[in-house]
């Protein structure tokens, strides 16, 4: 039997399932693509912030790269705060302290891509 991963995969948006995330009120999350569904050594994720949605200053373990689908909203990478819109990109080193906070009236949405395997998210207080 061959391994999963070398084999094409596509899955159909309706197909994926979205989750409130714990941490956070507002923060949607759906994984497009992961290690569960047959994919290689990325997982690609889809995650909607609501209108006054804010997201707590937290680290991964993993790095991880996202791209702005949708709305305007404000990230934090390591004391420094940007302003991000759609068509906009980011890197997130592993382990940089960053936060999200919708504070406009639309959704926000982005994607991130991040490598397969264990991540330990960790909450970091102000």
């Amino acid at each position: 039997m061959s391994d999963t991963r070398t084999r094409p995969l596509v899955r159909q948006g309706e197909d994926v399932e979205y989750e409130s995330v714990d941490a956070a009120d507002g923060l949607r999350k759906g994984v497009l693509i992961g290690e569960s569904d047959g994919g290689g050594n990325l997982a690609i994720r889809r995650f909607t912030l609501a209108p006054g949605a804010e997201v707590p200053r937290h680290t991964n373990e993993i790095e991880h790269e996202q791209y702005v689908l949708d709305g305007e909203y404000i990230v934090g990478i390591e004391g420094e705060e940007y302003t991000v819109s759609a068509g906009d990109s980011l890197h997130i080193p592993a382990g940089a302290v960053h936060w999200y906070r919708n504070e406009s009236d639309e959704e926000g949405a982005f994607l991130c891509a991040v490598p397969t395997g264990d991540d330990e998210i960790r909450l970091v207080e102000e």
